[in-house]
C-alpha cells in the first residue's frame, strides 16, 4: 500500500489516539488503559460480559498490531513501525479490513449504544471516543454532526463507512477522513 502524504497524516493522527500515555509509542498498557476508561465511562463492572468481550477485543487488536509492526521486538510500536506496517499491507482492501474491524466495532457498539438500537446519540459518541481515543469533545461533536442522520443519530453502518474512508479514501471532502478530528 502506498503511503500518500494524506494517509501519512491520518496514520499519525490514529497513532496519537492509540498512545494513551503520550510517550510516543504504543504499548499493551495503552490498550488496557483505553479499555478501562471506556468501560468505566459507561458504568460497566470489570466482569460485565460486554466489558470482558471489549477488553478481549482490545488485547486481540494489540496482539495483532504488535505481531505485524514491532520490528525491533521491544514490546512497543513506534510511529515509524506503525506506518511501515501499513505500507507493507496491514490493510490490503476494505473487505479484509472489514473482516478484522467489524467484530471490534460490534464490541464498541455493545457498550456505547446504551439502548441497543444500532445508533449512537451525540452523548454516547462523545463518551466512547473521549474514553477510548482521547478525542476532544469538540472533535467528537464535529464528526458526529458530519456522520449523523437527520435525527442526530450515528448508525453502526455510517460509522463503519466512515472508518473505511479514513483508511482508504484520499478525498479530503469525504467525512470519514476527519473521523478523528483535525489531522494536525
Amino acid at each position: 500500500m502506498e503511503i500518500t502524504a494524506f494517509l501519512d497524516r491520518k496514520l499519525a493522527r490514529r497513532f496519537r489516539t492509540y498512545d494513551s500515555d503520550g510517550d510516543g509509542f504504543i504499548g499493551r498498557d495503552d490498550f488496557t488503559q483505553a479499555g478501562e476508561r471506556t468501560t468505566k465511562a459507561f458504568g460497566l463492572a470489570d466482569d460485565d460480559p460486554k466489558a470482558v468481550r471489549f477488553h478481549a477485543m482490545l488485547i486481540g487488536l494489540w496482539e495483532h498490531l504488535h505481531s505485524v509492526t514491532d520490528q525491533d521486538h521491544n514490546g512497543r510500536i513506534s510511529l515509524e513501525e506503525y506506518k511501515k506496517a501499513f505500507a507493507n499491507g496491514l490493510l490490503e482492501t476494505p473487505e479484509s479490513f472489514d473482516d478484522g474491524y467489524i467484530p471490534f466495532l460490534d464490541a464498541i457498539m455493545a457498550i456505547a449504544d446504551e439502548d441497543g438500537d444500532g445508533k449512537l446519540t451525540l452523548e454516547e459518541h462523545i463518551t466512547w471516543t473521549g474514553a477510548l481515543m482521547n478525542l476532544s469533545e469538540g472533535d467528537a461533536r464535529g464528526i458526529h454532526d458530519l456522520l449523523s442522520d437527520e435525527d442526530g443519530l450515528l448508525s453502526t453502518r455510517a460509522l463503519l463507512e466512515a472508518i473505511r474512508e479514513f483508511y482508504f479514501s484520499e478525498d479530503p471532502a469525504e467525512a470519514g477522513n476527519w473521523l478523528l478530528g483535525s489531522l494536525d
